[in-house]
């Protein structure tokens, strides 16, 4: 069976002062583990050396709660390589490796176990570790490992260790009839790897408590092998409840060490003793049981670590060092002494540990009968006459001869019952050991008989006894010392506490009334000061909030009232306590009721006391806010989205900074677009969803205008035909008229018809070779050459640098946000209503560097120089195209001085207009155009008109 394999460490390529690779020999829960130098080199590696050849099953890795290497690979070996030892030549071979979470989803406070299972021999194990994930708290790039447990077989040099083909079927169906048979002891799959060997059994229990748990373990597979059920039934159960001891213990040692780095070295001692006490209650109910020898628990340690190769614990002995108290050596002594000798003192022992008694089996070495120390074992004492809490169950009366105790039970405090108050005397009952424990101190200070009222059973005693504090604080004079009135406050806040987790609504009431009396009237009055108020708040908080989540609604209300209430207190308000406890992140393991009733408390408080020295920022509500939208809850996500659209009304572009980019891929998610569409309602912009229905409108509109713009053109060019073949007609007869003219010697006059005809041609020869935007006239200008006037050179024009589309530069603002084939990555700016790239969209905004536009009906604004200019459409050409124009406009240089070159040559008579022929077909204006055509006899390149004929 696979049990855990003891190691040494044998090389690490570096670590920080006080955390060596040695930390990893030992597991407890103190222990602090390795962690690599500061802003070290990558890779990092740790060589193990186990104390003999196996076969590893299992490993496992206790990682660091923020310094988290990304991943960590695994190498095994026989024997060291050559750079460890010169004369062997073995290498290591890898095995693979894992990764591991960022830990940023608990917010790096827990820690991962990690559980590798693998099948290798070897003696030689290494660990690389890879660079760390980055993280706030990581300020030095280290890795760090808490712990390494390694589980296998031991396997000798000589033995194959390879399955055979009957092997290999019992281990995949699980099980071996035939060794079933055999073993009477069979406990399962013979791979299966006990709890004890975990590496979480280890690291969460007291060492000296695990040792004596795994020694009970072994006494119960001797009594199983041995056919004795009732003492390993007995056994088991003390191994559960020790379990929990172990815990406590453990727990109780991590608060000590606490308390000493806080350098608080009363609680330390207190701990200190509270273990002591606690473990001697446990060690004798083992001695009278006669289930472990303490005289073994207690052997001063003298094994070092050169024992570590020959032990067969799973455990190296260093971990002696880091234990509470000294290990027990592996040998089990087979000597028993004479207990009958021994008495215990009956107030030392604790109460049952479990409802069922565990009937006490005579093993081999049968244990004599303890002696008589309660009630169950003194059939002449009274059972009624005893306090309720210290009278047997009746099942323990029935087998008072075969059941052991020895743990403290827990007791339900919250119980409301009239069973054990049949015969009240008008008196509460008495205080149990347990709360005797519990409630020393406000003991000290109320009396154990007003003390006892709060821990009763019937809620009228627990009732009176929190009026009674109320009224004793409330009259306690102006004279008394503040250490006493510090006392009196603390023992106070510690009943308030009880009674606010109390089931009856009168207790739970009195205990706010009780609560509100401290902060509002006892603490100011006395001028105990801030520090006492936090600490009433700071204690109470969490048990109200608590309460906001309970089953019963009439609860929930009060518990959320009476905390929107005390966040209010001129008393508590400054400390901005509640806002800080309130905005933290909602985990989501938290129940609904919870989760709801903390949002409700930070939308309402929020409204209340704002972001200005109230505790809330917009940086940790908008946190709280985000994380409330991934909750599994709707009702959770709404409040959510009430809370960012609050935000917005008040700091809009903090907010901003916090919310993801609008775009098409996060409005897929519902709540970012109802959230989105929430801020244009508010910033009085048309929602995403008007927008679309603007566009449509629009579309249509320019659709209808087309078709009609196609029908006139469609009519004019009918018209035009028809003229055509009119001026055909016209000129035959023109020439047979003439030929009659000239046989007759006179000149006749031309007909209306002909003057019509040599018009209309006039204005067809006048557009051919001119380009309607800029108004220059070329020969070139055919229609391939237009084309290329406009893609190159036109001064009006411009080529769009995303889609390569000619656009007039009038309307390239309008063209990148709505026409262009990439308008999604531009966004308008309402300062200067130019159209800017969304990637800097924001920082434009913030910059206000812009020059403000003053509207289209005030002034012309032109997209490349960014300057306002003369309203009007023929400004344009002007800015565009003057000499005093845009600077901007690469083009307008050139047309001046094809410009100029033009005008010289007029001037010397070298450039001759010719005019076009009757049938030269008229170009139309590019779509969406507001520059109108040139008027006729505008020519750039004749100083005139043309004549009429």
């Amino acid at each position: 069976m696979p049990h855990k394999i003891g190691f040494v460490v044998v090389s690490s390529s570096g670590h920080e002062d006080g955390f060596s690779a040695k930390e990893l020999m030992v597991h407890a829960p103190t222990v602090s583990g390795w962690r690599s130098p500061r802003f070290c080199q990558y890779p990092q590696e740790i060589v193990i050396q186990m104390v003999e050849r196996c076969r590893i099953r299992k490993l496992q890795l206790l990682a660091h709660q923020y310094m988290i290497s990304s991943k960590i690979e695994f190498y095994i070996s026989e024997s060291l390589p050559e750079y460890f030892t010169p004369y062997q030549t073995e290498r290591f071979r890898r095995l693979g490796y894992v990764a591991l979470s960022d830990n940023e989803k608990t917010s790096y406070k827990a820690r991962e176990l990690k559980s590798v299972y693998v099948d290798a021999v070897g003696q030689y194990l290494k660990l690389i570790f890879h660079k760390n994930y980055t993280n706030r708290y990581n300020l030095y790039n280290q890795v760090a490992l808490i712990a390494i447990n390694i589980i296998g077989d031991p396997v000798d040099y000589n033995e194959e260790n390879l399955p055979t083909r009957d092997k290999l079927i019992d281990q995949y169906l699980g099980s071996s009839l035939e060794d079933t048979a055999i073993d009477a002891s069979y406990t399962g799959k013979p791979d299966a790897i006990s709890p004890l060997d975990d590496l979480a059994f280890d690291m969460y229990q007291d060492p000296e408590v695990a040792q004596i748990i795994r020694k009970l373990d072994e006494k119960k597979q001797e009594a199983v092998h041995h056919e004795h059920y009732d003492y390993a039934k007995k056994l088991k159960q003390a191994i559960a409840d020790l379990q929990k001891v172990g815990e406590r213990l453990g727990r109780y040692e991590v608060e000590k060490r606490c308390a000493v780095e806080k350098e608080d070295y009363d609680l330390a001692k207190q701990k200190k003793e509270q273990m002591e006490e606690y473990r001697q209650k446990v060690y004798q109910q083992l001695e009278l049981h006669d289930l472990l020898d303490i005289a073994l628990i207690r052997r001063a340690p003298e094994a070092s670590l050169d024992t570590l190769e020959r032990s067969t614990s799973p455990q190296p002995q260093k971990q002696q060092k880091a234990a509470a108290s000294p290990q027990p050596d592996k040998e089990r002594s087979t000597e028993k002494k004479n207990k009958k000798e021994r008495q215990v003192v009956p107030e030392k022992l604790p109460k049952a540990a479990s409802p069922k008694p565990i009937p006490q089996h005579r093993s081999p070495s049968p244990p004599p009968p303890p002696a008589p120390t309660t009630a169950t074992t003194l059939p002449g004492v009274n059972v009624d006459a005893l306090p309720y809490d210290e009278r047997p169950l009746p099942a323990q009366r029935k087998q008072k001869d075969d059941a052991f105790t020895y743990l403290e039970p827990e007791v339900n405090d919250d119980f409301v019952g009239d069973t054990a108050r049949s015969r009240i005397t008008g008196e509460p009952e008495p205080l149990t050991e347990k709360a005797l424990r519990e409630a020393g101190f406000a003991i000290e200070v109320f009396g154990e008989a007003l003390v006892a009222g709060a821990y009763s059973k019937t809620w009228s005693y627990r009732e009176d006894a929190l009026v009674a504090v109320y009224k004793k604080l409330s009259d306690v004079p102006t004279t008394t010392s503040k250490d006493e009135l510090k006392n009196m406050l603390r023992a106070a806040v510690f009943l308030i506490r009880r009674a606010i987790k109390d089931k009856v609504s009168s207790v739970f009431q009195a205990s706010l009334r009780l609560l509100k009396m401290i902060i509002t009237h006892y603490i100011p009055k006395h001028k105990l000061g801030k520090g006492e108020t936090a600490h009433c708040v700071e204690k109470t908080l969490p048990d109200l909030l608590s309460r906001t989540g309970d089953t019963a609604n009439r609860y929930r209300v009060m518990a959320s009232n009476f905390i929107q209430e005390m966040a209010l207190f001129k008393e508590v308000k400054p400390l901005q306590i509640i806002p800080g406890h309130l905005v933290q992140p909602l985990k989501g393991t938290l129940p609904s009721r919870l989760a709801l009733s903390q949002v409700e408390l930070v939308e309402i408080l929020l409204k209340e006391m704002g972001t200005d020295t109230s505790g809330f920022t917009v940086d940790n509500v908008m946190k709280f806010a985000l994380g409330a939208l991934d909750y599994t809850t709707a009702e959770v996500r709404d409040k959510g989205v009430r809370i960012i659209l609050y935000l917005y009304q008040q700091n809009r572009a903090q907010v901003l900074e916090h919310m993801p980019t609008d775009e098409a891929v996060i409005r897929k998610n519902i709540l970012y677009k109802t959230l989105f569409d929430g801020f244009s309602k508010i910033d009085g912009r048309p929602t995403e969803s008007e927008l679309k229905a603007q566009k449509k409108a629009a579309a249509e509109v320019a659709e209808r205008k087309k078709k009609e713009e196609i029908r006139a053109l469609q009519e004019q060019l009918a018209a035009l035909k028809e003229m055509q073949s009119e001026v055909q007609a016209g000129k035959g007869k023109e020439q047979i008229q003439k030929a009659k003219a000239d046989d007759r010697g006179k000149k006749l006059p031309m007909s209306p018809n002909s003057e019509t005809v040599d018009e209309q041609s006039s204005v067809t020869n006048y557009l051919d070779n001119l380009c309607i935007f800029c108004g220059e006239r070329d020969e070139s200008f055919t229609e391939e050459g237009l084309d290329l006037h406009y893609w190159k050179q036109c001064p009006m024009l411009k080529r769009c640098e995303h889609c390569k589309q000619v656009v007039e530069i009038a309307s390239l603002t309008d063209h990148l946000l709505t026409e262009c084939d990439h308008k999604d990555m531009f966004g308008k700016c309402q300062r200067c209503t130019e159209a800017i790239s969304k990637d800097h969209l924001l920082e434009h905004v913030k910059a206000k560097t812009c020059n403000p536009a003053k509207g289209e009906k005030n002034a012309n604004r032109c997209p490349l120089c960014h300057e306002n200019f003369t309203p009007g459409e023929e400004a344009w050409k002007s800015h565009l195209m003057g000499k005093d124009g845009c600077k901007m406009n690469p083009r307008r240089i050139l047309a001046l001085q094809r410009t100029q070159a033009g005008a010289q040559a007029a001037l010397k008579g070298s450039t001759i207009t010719k005019t076009g022929t009757t049938g030269a077909k008229q170009r139309p204006p590019i779509a969406g155009s507001r520059i109108p055509a040139p008027r006729a006899g505008l020519n750039r390149n004749t100083t005139k008109p043309q004549p009429k004929r």
